[in-house]
């Protein structure tokens, strides 16, 4: 199993295997494409363009597609996935930072906010014509704009997915199946501010590892560590590593947040202690490479 990063910052790590930054937010900011890293680009959610422009928000019955509508649970402002003015300038977005010396690109929030949306007149007409049911049209509509993304990369091809194995097509547009076809891995994150209770990131590492047809790599947070934050994430990694995963990422941060987590690992006895006596062993593995880098320091 691999270990890798996700970073706010272009800068890659000794001791990672997979490097991923986060070039566009979903706040409206874009950053210049990182060298040789995996570039996560933000798609339908733009706080900024929303801003602006407030007539590109996704609406359903119950109102716009904003985190301060309290109707819906949302975690982002969303742009109409249908949005041809949109669309165009992301692809465009896309074109570009494939262009540069990049290792590959991931997607992000790539698909409807969720299951009522959107029923703006454009896409209520659209799904009239399309003669599918909403569930269908919804889907086809996300897998087409990921053709046409993945038409415009050179190199790795990747897709976030939400953590929902039962729902994602029902409620987000997110055919799987369809999906599989046309990346190289689906990068699925379980965030936390903590993994003191991690029952549930073992639960549906494995579900989504036995139900996606490409390889996963999962993300942890790693954000906010402190030495229990840290003993957690760590042991939730090792238990992780028992489910035929192709990597565990790390979002952190910084390069300085990385090499703490590495630190705390290399120099907590307790911790390696534990990976022997229960046999983890691809995390010993990992931290076995930690200590040859940061074993002195």
């Amino acid at each position: 199993m691999k270990i890798g990063l996700v970073t706010y910052t272009p800068e890659k790590v000794e001791g990672f295997d997979l490097h991923v930054y986060y070039s566009k937010w979903a706040d409206g900011q874009v950053f210049p494409s990182a060298t040789g890293m995996q570039n996560d680009i933000t798609v339908f959610c733009d706080a900024e363009a929303i801003r602006k422009d407030p007539s590109i928000v996704a609406v359903s019955t119950t109102g716009p597609a904003l985190r301060k509508n309290r109707r819906s649970n949302l975690p982002f402002d969303f742009v109409c996935p249908t949005n041809p003015l949109y669309r165009d300038k992301v692809l465009e977005y896309i074109e570009r930072s494939s262009k540069e010396k990049i290792e590959g690109i991931t997607l992000n929030l790539y698909h409807f906010p969720d299951e009522e949306y959107c029923v703006c007149p454009r896409c209520v007409e659209q799904w009239k014509q399309s003669g599918l049911n909403w569930t269908g049209w919804r889907a086809q509509n996300i897998a087409n704009f990921l053709q046409e993304a993945k038409a415009r990369v050179k190199g790795t091809f990747a897709v976030e997915i939400y953590p929902d194995p039962i729902l994602s097509k029902e409620r987000f547009g997110i055919d799987l199946n369809a999906i599989s076809e046309l990346v190289d891995y689906f990068h699925v994150p379980l965030s936390s501010r903590d993994y003191l209770t991690n029952y549930w990131v073992d639960m549906l590492s494995r579900d989504f590892a036995t139900l996606l047809k490409k390889p996963v790599a999962l993300e942890l947070s790693a954000e906010m560590p402190t030495e229990e934050k840290l003993d957690a994430l760590l042991k939730t990694v090792a238990y992780v590593s028992r489910h035929g995963l192709d990597a565990v990422l790390l979002l952190v941060h910084d390069s300085e947040n990385a090499k703490q987590v590495c630190r705390f690992a290399v120099q907590n006895s307790q911790y390696k202690d534990w990976l022997e006596k229960y046999d983890f062993n691809e995390m010993i593995k990992i931290v076995d490479s930690w200590i040859k880098i940061y074993g002195d320091k």
